[in-house]
């Protein structure tokens, strides 16, 4: 069963755990580490599923809940260090499907997951599109990268960059962003990494790397993907 998941979790290592698990299970995953964006992405991307952090900034995972349950019935697995009954009594009040508690085997929220998927039925099970930005092509199931139907060869790192600016054409990400998509939180890359990347990215995917008509620099802050600028 393949579902599109959606992670809410501002610990930076701990989302990109979960992305791994879920993906072994060929899930296509979207990480954001904002509560907002939470809410954002969840109207914008309708996921099978929500895998939620209580402790978030912009919206704790509790106000989330309350946002999406006024139209939206996608299921909802709270993780949080809170373990008290009231605690969980909230959350599932709210609308929250099932709970886990921190510290967590990965292998039981996983369990979770797949019961959940289960018992959202056909819509858990639906065929997840890949993501497209004119002839670029990336197919997260797949794991493959094509331009003007041409395959790209990526690397992991490049894959995830890449995967990270589609599945928001137009949003400026930060290089550290970036850098957090391609390698988890590693105090030992530094910045310019990220030039690196995309870099290479560009030497890939664009018919003239010093023109780009994919992926552009917004100075001082980042960069972007969206077709002709």
């Amino acid at each position: 069963m393949c579902a599109f998941v959606l992670v809410a979790e501002d610990d930076v290592k701990q989302a990109e755990l979960l992305r791994r698990y879920l993906r072994r299970e060929a899930h296509s995953v979207l990480v954001v580490h904002d509560g907002r964006e939470a809410v954002d992405q969840a109207a914008l991307r309708h996921p099978d599923l929500l895998v939620l952090d209580v402790m978030m900034p912009g919206l704790d995972g509790l106000e989330v809940v309350r946002a999406l349950r006024r139209e939206s019935d996608v299921p909802v697995l709270l993780v949080t260090a809170r373990s008290t009954a009231e605690d969980k009594l909230a959350g599932f009040d709210l609308g929250a499907d099932d709970y886990v508690t921190k510290p967590y085997d990965p292998r039981e929220l996983m369990a979770r997951v797949r019961s959940l998927l289960r018992r959202a039925g056909p819509s858990g099970s639906r065929p997840v599109l890949p993501l497209r930005v004119g002839a670029l092509l990336l197919d997260q199931i797949r794991h493959t990268v094509r331009v003007h139907d041409r395959p790209i060869d990526c690397t992991p790192a490049e894959f995830r960059i890449l995967e990270a600016l589609m599945a928001e054409p137009g949003r400026v990400l930060s290089r550290r962003q970036l850098l957090n998509q391609a390698h988890g939180q590693d105090t030992f890359v530094t910045e310019r990494t990220a030039d690196a990347h995309l870099k290479n990215l560009r030497r890939k995917i664009e018919a003239d790397p010093r023109r780009p008509e994919y992926l552009h620099t917004v100075y001082g802050v980042g960069y972007k993907i969206a077709y002709g600028g």
